[in-house]
């Protein structure tokens, strides 16, 4: 079965909304003619709206980096799913491992935002991955396996996008060689299918962690490598749109 591919921008903690806007009038002309890829910008909460106002008549995408399980209430600092809708977004990132770091989420906690972000017909790009210690102790398949079952547990298989995110290559300039890349990717693969069936097929995997435009075309080349989540490389415009005109060799 032949999958979009899909490139995601996830800027971070990164852009004003002046900046935003800059980035897209640049960056919406270089990819006018990048048919054959999903393109998705996920900007900070407070640069949602500018974007939208800019992709509106665009084909690309518009991502939150992250949202609360529910619906409203006395969650002070927290954005509900139907707040992104509202502001113009189609898909949101869920279970970044900066979000399972830095504030703790757990795979009880992500799939309860994954269950809300369909009820409200977001797309998910649901995030997973190993760190450095659990890569070298043989963990890896492991970490993936109880990071897919318990956090896309009653989830169902539309609108869902995986990215493996190796934590050790996230913002390090380490990326994962192609071998590594797709051994995971695959593993992945039989693990959706072990879940969803047939409906897995569907499903996107994408890889991200130091993504630049000198690795994206190997990575691209990789059979079961349907996209790929970019940070820092996403940040600027000539730099993304290459990415987003990767060139696989398959």
């Amino acid at each position: 079965m032949m999958r979009k591919p899909c490139i995601a921008a996830n800027w971070k903690m990164n852009k004003t909304a002046a900046e935003t806007r800059a980035f897209l009038n640049d960056f919406i002309p270089l990819v006018a003619d990048a048919n054959n890829v999903d393109i998705v910008i996920a900007p900070p909460f407070t640069s949602l709206c500018a974007a939208a106002e800019l992709l509106s008549d665009s084909p690309i995408h518009l991502a939150a980096q992250n949202l609360f399980y529910e619906e409203k209430g006395a969650y002070t600092g927290e954005i509900a799913p139907y707040m992104l809708t509202d502001a113009g977004c189609s898909h949101v990132i869920i279970g970044h491992s900066e979000r399972r770091h830095y504030f703790k989420e757990t795979d009880e906690v992500l799939n309860r935002k994954t269950i809300i972000a369909g009820k409200h017909e977001l797309k998910v790009i649901f995030c997973i991955g190993e760190s450095l210690e659990e890569r070298e102790a043989g963990k890896t398949f492991d970490v993936l396996n109880r990071e897919i079952c318990e956090g896309l547990k009653d989830v169902p298989a539309a609108g869902i996008t995986v990215a493996y995110e190796p934590i050790w290559a996230i913002g390090t300039g380490k990326t994962a060689t192609t071998e590594q890349a797709q051994e995971a990717h695959h593993y992945i693969r039989e693990r959706l299918a072990a879940l969803y069936g047939a409906a897995a097929g569907e499903i996107r995997i994408l890889y991200g962690g130091s993504v630049t435009a000198d690795n994206v075309d190997a990575l691209m080349s990789c059979n079961d490598v349907d996209g790929a989540l970019v940070g820092g490389a996403s940040l600027k415009p000539d730099i993304f749109s290459r990415i987003v005109k990767f060139k696989a060799k398959l």
